[in-house]
C-alpha cells in the first residue's frame, strides 16, 4: 500500500498557498490546511474535499500552543509549507508598534512556533520545511522596513533550522518570489497608490511549480534558496 504524503499548509485560502494546495490535492496527497478561525476552516474544507483543517491565529502566536492542544494534530507530516503572510507599508517614522508586532508575529514568530510543534513528525518522516519568503527578505527598500525585517528574520530562521536539522534528514527551502499576482499584491498597490495590473506580475501557479519541484526533488539533493522573479 502506497502511503500518500501529508502536507501542512498555511495561507491555502488564496494566492501562492491556494495554488500549491490545488496541485497537491489534485495528485491525491493528504492536506492539513491551517485556518485563522472556524469559519475560514469550513471554507477551506469545502474547497478541498477530504482535507483536514487546523485552527489557530498566526497573529497571536503565544496562543497557538493552546489552540493546538484542543485539536488533533497529524501523526505524519512530510512537509510544512509556510505560505501565509501580511504586509503593511510605511516609513520608519510612521509605523506603530502594533504594525511591527503584527507583521513580525504572522511572518516570523508564528512560522517558528508552527515549526517547533511539527518538528517531531518532520524528523520521523525526514520531511521538508518550505518558507515562502519574499524579495524583501533579501533587500529592504523605503517604506518596507517592518515587512522586510520580518522576512529577513524568516531567512535567518530557515538557515538556522537547516543546519540544526540536517542530521535528522529534514530538508529546508526558502523561496523568494518577486511581486506575485495575489490579494497581497492588490493591497500593496493600494498602499503605494498605484494602479494594479496582475498581468505584470508572477502568476501564483508559477511559484507553486517551483515549490512542488523542491518537494519532489530526489533525496540526494536539497534546494536551499530559490529566487523567482517576474519574467515579463
Amino acid at each position: 500500500m502506497v502511503t500518500m504524503a501529508t502536507h501542512v499548509i498555511t495561507g491555502a485560502g488564496s494566492g501562492i498557498g491556494a495554488a500549491v494546495a490545488r496541485r497537491l490535492h489534485a495528485r491525491g496527497d493528504e492536506l492539513v490546511l491551517h485556518a485563522r478561525d472556524a469559519g475560514r476552516a469550513k471554507e477551506l474544507a469545502a474547497e478541498f474535499p477530504g482535507a483536514r483543517t487546523l485552527v489557530g491565529d498566526l497573529a497571536d502566536p503565544d496562543r497557538l500552543s493552546w489552540a493546538f492542544s484542543h485539536q488533533s494534530l497529524p501523526d505524519r507530516v512530510d512537509s510544512l509549507l509556510h505560505v501565509a503572510g501580511v504586509v503593511d507599508l510605511g516609513g520608519v517614522g510612521e509605523l506603530t508598534p502594533k504594525a511591527w508586532h503584527h507583521q513580525l508575529n504572522v511572518n516570523l514568530i508564528a512560522p517558528a512556533e508552527l515549526t517547533r510543534h511539527f518538528l517531531p513528525q518532520l524528523r520521523l518522516c525526514q520531511g521538508h520545511v518550505v518558507f515562502v519568503n519574499s524579495g524583501a527578505g533579501l533587500a529592504a527598500h523605503a517604506e518596507w522596513s517592518a515587512y522586510a525585517a520580518s522576512k529577513h528574520g524568516l531567512k535567518a530562521l530557515a538557515d538556522s533550522l537547516r543546519h540544526e536539522e540536517h542530521a535528522h534528514g529534514v530538508r529546508v527551502t526558502s523561496v523568494y518570489p518577486g511581486r506575485t499576482a495575489s490579494p497581497m499584491q492588490t493591497k500593496v498597490h493600494q498602499q503605494e497608490g498605484k494602479e494594479y495590473d496582475p498581468a505584470k506580475w508572477i502568476d501564483p501557479e508559477s511559484v507553486a511549480t517551483t515549490i512542488v519541484m523542491a518537494l519532489d526533488l530526489p533525496r540526494d539533493a536539497e534546494v536551499n534558496d530559490l529566487t523567482v522573479r517576474p519574467g515579463r
